[in-house]
C-alpha cells in the first residue's frame, strides 16, 4: 500500500509506542515520582498531540492534551503523585490506547472489533510486504546460485559469489525486522498486576527478566493473552491479603515474576508468584462438585490436581468476579500452548507460591551471542548464559577454580565431536557456562567476540547433535551453531573426569592488593587459570589487615593507590618479622628508574610494568617466587 493511500500508516505506529511508553512511565511515577518522570511523560504526550494534529486526529490530540493538563501540576512537586491523580492519567492514556487500537480497525475492515486479537495487535502495518521482501530475497539467492553452477569457474564466478554473500546478509536484515523484543508485552503485564490487585484490596509488584529477547511477532502475539492470564491468577489465587502477609511472615506486598530465557531451539515464560501455592482441597472439592468421583479424587497427589485445573473449567476462587472464578483462565493458557506446539508446567508449595512455566518452540529468533572457535568451526553461545572467560596460560591443570569450588575443565571439542580434527589444538580460553544444573567451566580454542544472531531452528530431518540448539549463517554463508547451555552444562557435568591434578590448596595463596577492580579481576583470573588460590584487598591497608589473619606465599601489589601505596605496603611487610619471608612483586604503570630504584630499597622481590605485561613471564615469575 502506498503512503499517500494510507496517510496514517505510520502514525498509528508511532502512537502505539507512545501510549505504551506513558502507560509504562506512568506506573513507575506511582512507584516512585520523580522530577525525571514527569518531564518525560510530558514529552511523551506533547509529541503525540503534535504528531496527531499532523494527521488531523483531533480526538487523541485533545486527549493527549488532557494528559498534558493532568501531569502539569506534578512539575513544581514531582515528589508527590496522589494516587487520583495516577488513577485520572491512566484512564486517559487508556482512552488514547483504544482510540488508536480503533485507526487499526479502520485500517482493516475485514477483522471486527470482537476478532482484533492481541496476535493482530503486533502484526505491524507492513509485515506482509516484509514477508513477501523475505522471500523475494530467498528466491533470487536460489537464482544466483544456480546461475554460479552453470558457469564455467572462469566467468563471473566471483560477482556472483559476492552477490549471494549480500543476499544472505539481506535476509538476515530482512529477518531481524519480522522480530520483536519480548519487552513488547510488559507493560500489559505491569499493569495487570497493579489492576488486579487494587480491584482486590491486595498489594502486588511485578518484575521482568529477558525482556531484551527477540522473537517473531506471531508467537507474542499468540501469547499475550496467556501471560495476562498468567498474571492475573498469580495476583487473584496466589497473592494473600496485606493483613493475612503480615500474620504469616511476608511482606504486606506480593511478588510476581516473569522469567523469559530461551531454552535451545524454545524459549520459557515462567511466571512465578510468592503467595499461597494452589489451594489442594479446594481443588479436590470443586471437582466432586462437578462430578468427579469422589474416590478417584480423593487418590490425586499434587502433580494430578495441577493436571485437573489445566483440563479447565475449574477455578478454586470463592466467588465470580472480573478476574476471578469462572474457570476459564487457565484454558486461555492451554490453548495458546496447543496452537504454538508449547507446552505448560506447574510446581506449587503451600505457603510458598506457585510457578507456572509456559515452553514454546521458535523457528526465527535474535540473540545476543559469545562467538567461539571450536576446532575448525565457530559456534555460538548465549551470551546470557556466559559468567565469565578466563585466558588460560600455557600447560593450565584441568581445573578451574570458581567461588572456591575446583570445576573439571571439559574441553568443547569433546563434546562437539564434529568440530573437526583437532586432537593437537590447544585450549587458549575457558568459559563459565550456567545452566540449570549449575555452572560447567567449557575451554575453546579462541575467543571471536560478541553477535546479534538470527537463529533459525534446524530443520526436523536433519539429526544434529542435541546440543545444538539452531544455526545462523554469516557473511559467507558459512553456518554458525547455537549451542544450548542447558543441554552444554549437563553433558559436561556428564562427561568422564579429568585427570587429577594437584589441588591448588597444597600452594600457600596469593594476596593481590589493588584498589582497580579491572586489574583485581585480571591478575585473579590468570592467577587461578595457573592453579594458584588467589585472596583481593582493594586497598594497602584492606591488605595488611589480611595479612595479619592469614599467611601467604606472594604478595601482589598495585603501586598507586589512595593512602598507603604500593612502596609503603612492601616496606612494612619487610620490616615485620611475621611477613618478612614472604616475597613481594609490585605492579605499577611507571617505569622510571626512580621507581624501581624505590621498589628496591622498600624490598620487592620483583617490579612488573603494566605496559610491558606478559602473561608467561608474569606466571614464571609468579611462579619462581612461590617455590
Amino acid at each position: 500500500m502506498a503512503d499517500n493511500a494510507d496517510p496514517l500508516r505510520y502514525f498509528r505506529i508511532e502512537a502505539r509506542d507512545l501510549a505504551e511508553a506513558m502507560g509504562r512511565d506512568a506506573l513507575r511515577l506511582e512507584a516512585a515520582p520523580s522530577a525525571e518522570l514527569v518531564t518525560r511523560l510530558l514529552r511523551l504526550a506533547h509529541t503525540l498531540k503534535g504528531a496527531a494534529r499532523v494527521v488531523k486526529q483531533t480526538e487523541i490530540a485533545d486527549r493527549a492534551h488532557d494528559i498534558e493538563e493532568t501531569l502539569a501540576p506534578l512539575r513544581d512537586r514531582p515528589g508527590s503523585a496522589p494516587k487520583s491523580t495516577i488513577e485520572t492519567l491512566l484512564r486517559q492514556i487508556d482512552a488514547v490506547s483504544a482510540r488508536v487500537a480503533a485507526l487499526n480497525r479502520d485500517a482493516a475492515p475485514a477483522v471486527t472489533a470482537d476478532r482484533l486479537t492481541a496476535e493482530e495487535s503486533y502484526e505491524r502495518a507492513d509485515s506482509a510486504e516484509l514477508d513477501a521482501l523475505y522471500d523475494a530475497i530467498a528466491e533470487t539467492a536460489r537464482q544466483v546460485r544456480q546461475a554460479r553452477a552453470a558457469l564455467p569457474p572462469e566467468i563471473g564466478r566471483h560477482e556472483l559469489d559476492q552477490a549471494e554473500r549480500e543476499l544472505e546478509q539481506a535476509r538476515d536484515a530482512a529477518s531481524k525486522l519480522r522480530l520483536v523484543p519480548a519487552s513488547a508485552s510488559l507493560a500489559a503485564l505491569e499493569r495487570t498486576a497493579r489492576d488486579v490487585a487494587q480491584s482486590l484490596g491486595k498489594e502486588a509488584s511485578f518484575a521482568a527478566t529477558g525482556g531484551a529477547i527477540r522473537l517473531e511477532a506471531r508467537v507474542l502475539g499468540a501469547l499475550r493473552g496467556a501471560l495476562i492470564q498468567l498474571v492475573r491468577n498469580a495476583v487473584a489465587h496466589g497473592v494473600e491479603a496485606p493483613a493475612e502477609r503480615q500474620r504469616l511472615g511476608k511482606p504486606a506486598a506480593g511478588c510476581v515474576t516473569l522469567e523469559i530465557a530461551r531454552r535451545g531451539d524454545r524459549v520459557a515464560f515462567v511466571c512465578a508468584d510468592d503467595g499461597a501455592g494452589i489451594d489442594q482441597d479446594a481443588v479436590r472439592r470443586v471437582a466432586r462438585e462437578r462430578g468427579a468421583p469422589a474416590a478417584e479424587v480423593e487418590r490425586l497427589d499434587a502433580g494430578g490436581l495441577v493436571s485437573l485445573l489445566l483440563r479447565g473449567g475449574i477455578s478454586t476462587a470463592a466467588g465470580t468476579s472480573q478476574v476471578a472464578g469462572r474457570g476459564v483462565g487457565l484454558d486461555v493458557v492451554r490453548e495458546a500452548a496447543a496452537r504454538l506446539g508449547g507446552e505448560i508446567a506447574v510446581e506449587t508449595e503451600p505457603g510458598k507460591g506457585t510457578r507456572v512455566t509456559l515452553t514454546v518452540p521458535v523457528s526465527l529468533s535474535m540473540v545476543e551471542a559469545l562467538l567461539v572457535r571450536v576446532g575448525e568451526t565457530v559456534a555460538a553461545l548465549p551470551v546470557g548464559a556466559v559468567r565469565g572467560a578466563i585466558r588460560l596460560s600455557p600447560g593450565h591443570g584441568n581445573f578451574i577454580l570458581h567461588d572456591g569450588r575446583a570445576l573439571p575443565l571439559t574441553p568443547l571439542r569433546v563434546l562437539l565431536p564434529g568440530a573437526g580434527d583437532t586432537a593437537s589444538a590447544a585450549t587458549r580460553v575457558a568459559l563459565l557456562v550456567a545452566g540449570e544444573g549449575g555452572i560447567a567451566a567449557l575451554a575453546a580454542e579462541a575467543l571471536l567476540g560478541v553477535a546479534t544472531l538470527v537463529t533459525r531452528k534446524l530443520p526436523d530431518t536433519l539429526r544434529a547433535d542435541p546440543l545444538i540448539a539452531g544455526a545462523s549463517l554469516d557473511a559467507d554463508g558459512v553456518p554458525r551453531l547455537v549451542l544450548d547451555p542447558e543441554r552444554l552444562v549437563a553433558a559436561a557435568r556428564a562427561a568422564p573426569p579429568a585427570e587429577a591434578i594437584a589441588p591448588a590448596a597444597t600452594k600457600s595463596p596469593i594476596l593481590v592488593v589493588d584498589d582497580s577492580l579491572t586489574t583485581r579481576m585480571l591478575e585473579q583470573s590468570i592467577l587461578e587459570s595457573a592453579g594458584f588460590e588467589v585472596d583481593l584487598a582493594v586497598s594497602a591497608e584492606d591488605g595488611l589487615e589480611k595479612a595479619a589473619r592469614r599467611r601467604y606465599g606472594l604478595f601482589l601489589v598495585d603501586v598507586e593507590m589512595p593512602g598507603i601505596d604500593g612502596f609503603t605496603f612492601v616496606a612494612r611487610t619487610r620490616a615485620d618479622a611475621k611477613f618478612r619471608d614472604t616475597p613481594a612483586l609490585l605492579v605499577s604503570s611507571r617505569n622510571g628508574a626512580e621507581d624501581r630504584r624505590r621498589a628496591n630499597e622498600a624490598g620487592a622481590s620483583g617490579y612488573i610494568v603494566k605496559g610491558e605485561f606478559d602473561q608467561g613471564l608474569f606466571l614464571d615469575t609468579i611462579r619462581r617466587l612461590v617455590a
